[in-house]
């Protein structure tokens, strides 16, 4: 597992990860009131930071939690960061929470929120998981506003970890019958030659992987739906797959014990994760912002 680089951001300071120190006040620990962001860094790049920004102010919309930076003022944090923890290829956690306060379950009045970021190397995604995975179906049992980002991860860790303890990698989410996502990621399915991914509303969280691979399949020829997906639809699907900003496009090969499709990945997953990898190396090189 990849260690934590050393150096964290901490409300307007960088300092060594083990200096960093919040309050036992503070709400992100007291309540789990606040959010985060995940993004990609490849070679000392920010990807697609404008998505990631955007999702960031959709999630503090969502908590009632004004943005204290700018999106300049996020870049050049950020990117002084990456510089402090050696570039090349990282991935970024933020977090924002609504600060110290006495614990009372209403907002707190002038309190300023707790800023912070670390970045971890970005490895890249183990072979043994692009040969295919294992998923397994799970109840979603969580709230109805999936579409924030919020900190308050407990259902996805206790889903996650009925999926290990069944000797899968991810549970995917059934609600009335249709297929959200999965605990840390998006799903997608292929039926014949069409993909189709659920579309983005309050009960899932609006990937940005999940966009880019709409993007990618839009712009080259392969027919992307974005609609609801039941059960029966996941079920009898040729191809599975997950996709998150620190696995990209992972297929899934096995499914509640059963193999999907010919069990090895497929021949549209083949094709997307090429492009996937294309556009990452374009970006990486600085032919694409």
């Amino acid at each position: 597992m990849a260690e934590r680089a050393d150096t964290v951001y901490l409300n307007g300071d960088y300092l060594p990860a083990a200096e960093a120190r919040i309050s036992v006040l503070d709400r992100g620990f007291i309540f789990g009131d606040g959010i985060y962001e995940v993004i990609p860094v490849y070679g000392g790049r920010l990807f697609r930071l404008a998505h990631h920004l955007e999702r960031l102010d959709h999630s503090l919309d969502g908590i009632r939690l004004a943005n204290p930076l700018s999106h300049q003022r996020w870049q050049a944090i950020l990117e002084e960061l990456v510089r402090r923890n050696g570039g090349g290829d990282q991935s970024l956690y933020l977090q924002l929470t609504r600060g110290v306060a006495d614990r009372d379950h209403r907002f707190p009045v002038g309190t300023e929120p707790t800023v912070f970021a670390m970045s971890t190397p970005l490895e890249p995604v183990d072979p043994e998981l692009l040969a295919g995975v294992a998923a397994m179906t799970v109840e979603d049992i969580r709230w109805k506003w999936c579409n924030i980002k919020t900190i308050a991860l407990l259902p996805n860790i206790l889903m996650r970890q009925q999926a290990i303890d069944a000797g899968a990698t991810e549970a995917l989410m059934l609600r009335e019958g249709y297929v959200t996502e999965g605990t840390a990621s998006n799903i997608f399915i292929v039926t014949g030659a069409t993909v189709v991914t659920p579309p983005k509303n309050n009960l899932l969280l609006p990937g940005i992987t999940r966009d880019l691979v709409v993007e990618l399949c839009r712009s080259n020829g392969v027919s992307c739906l974005e609609e609801p997906v039941s059960e029966e639809q996941l079920r009898r699907a040729d191809e599975i797959w997950l996709t998150s900003s620190t696995r990209e496009i992972l297929p899934v090969t096995r499914l509640d014990g059963e193999v999907v499709g010919d069990g090895t990945p497929g021949p549209l997953w083949l094709k997307l994760i090429g492009l996937y990898q294309d556009y990452k190396q374009a970006f990486r090189e600085g032919r694409i912002e």
